[in-house]
């Protein structure tokens, strides 16, 4: 079972969390009186760190929820403990190069941990090569790198969700109302649930991953689904709604589930039927974005699958933090082969006319 990171390691109060919390300013503090006596330059490192961000797309909605959270934890972290955070944050939007010329940047301006978003994961290693000749650590995240480059250098991470959990979580929205109604999802009454299926990039893992687990999920599970089509959209919500015209067209009456391998695509799913004036197919999510979760609430998703965004962000900070300064991780946050940290996720689902979670 994946540790999880305990939350809230900036709050005050007693507990677990109250304890990583004061062991922490305490370290701090130390290591500020320690600097203090050692020299200006150590003492001003203590007092300001310097941290460079690199989003892939600063338009994707998963990614602006993972944005928004850092920008609240590194506030809290500056209240609480005195040291400054500069952190820089730039949208590459989506090209490979923009990103490259930003992390040369990021260096230049002496900046002490880079966090990336990559646009490429396949296209990593002029950036590896930049941080390395450096000496700046890397924590890539949402889109991982492959494996022959994060074991090029012991100063890469990689923060994200187990994208196979994720696809196994969504197939079991669908698996769990099967059991209880079948009715509502075999709509016809075939025997058969005939679903299309909305994908992300074909380059990116998680899309091949989720693509792949979820519809395995549900036929290990029982349901007898079967794929009426399926077409990759990037991730975007516009272009999920093309395509959903589309197959609305190429099968009218036939499509009872869509698939999705995230909110934004799910959504544009939903703009599609609505213009159609259709209303009773099911549509599955992952990620939690706000407008995911409210369309769960609305009744037109059926659910999806939340990343935990505040331990994303908390275990962001934590790690880059901890590696800009040269100290250890926090506790409880525990690398898996010493490189990987996986965000918990919950499934969000309507039940008895209000929206849950469940672990």
């Amino acid at each position: 079972m994946k540790e999880r990171y305990s939350k809230g390691v900036w709050d005050s109060g007693g507990g677990l969390r109250g304890a990583c919390r004061r062991a922490l300013l305490f370290c701090l503090a130390a290591c500020a009186v320690l600097t203090a006596c050692g020299g200006g330059k150590e003492a001003q490192e203590v007092e300001s760190l310097r941290i460079g961000v690199s989003l892939y797309r600063g338009d994707d909605t998963f990614i602006n929820n993972i944005r928004s959270e850092l920008e609240q934890k590194a506030k809290e972290y500056e209240q609480e403990t005195g040291v400054r955070l500069h952190m820089d944050i730039q949208d590459a939007k989506g090209s490979q190069n923009t990103q490259n010329n930003q992390v040369e940047r990021f260096i230049s301006l002496g900046c002490d941990v880079l966090c990336i978003n990559m646009v490429d994961r396949t296209n990593v290693s002029l950036i590896i090569d930049k941080a390395m000749a450096a000496g700046v650590p890397v924590l890539f995240f949402n889109r991982q790198p492959v494996e022959e480059d994060m074991n090029r250098w012991d100063q890469l991470y990689y923060l994200g969700v187990d994208p196979k959990e994720s696809a196994v979580l969504q197939g079991e929205i669908l698996v769990d109302l099967y059991r209880e109604h079948p009715e509502q999802v075999d709509l016809n009454g075939d025997g058969v649930i005939s679903y299309v299926q909305l994908e992300g990039e074909s380059s990116h893992q998680d899309a091949l991953i989720r693509t792949e687990w979820s519809v395995r999920t549900m036929r290990d599970n029982g349901v007898p689904v079967e794929k009426l089509t399926g077409g990759i959209a990037n991730w975007e919500r516009s272009q999920a709604s093309a395509l959903m015209e589309q197959w609305l067209e190429k099968y009218p009456d036939q499509i009872e589930l869509v698939i999705s391998n995230n909110d934004d695509m799910a959504l544009g799913a939903i703009d599609a039927m609505d213009r159609a004036g259709v209303r009773d197919i099911n549509l599955l999510g992952i990620d939690g974005t706000v407008p995911g979760i409210e369309a769960v609430d609305s009744g037109k998703l059926l659910g999806t699958v939340a990343s935990d965004k505040e331990e994303f962000a908390e275990v962001m900070l934590g790690i880059a933090i901890a590696k800009a300064k040269g100290e250890p991780l926090p506790d409880g946050i525990t690398l898996e082969e010493g490189k990987y940290y996986w965000c918990g996720q919950d499934v969000v689902k309507r039940d008895e006319d209000k929206v849950i979670k469940n672990k």
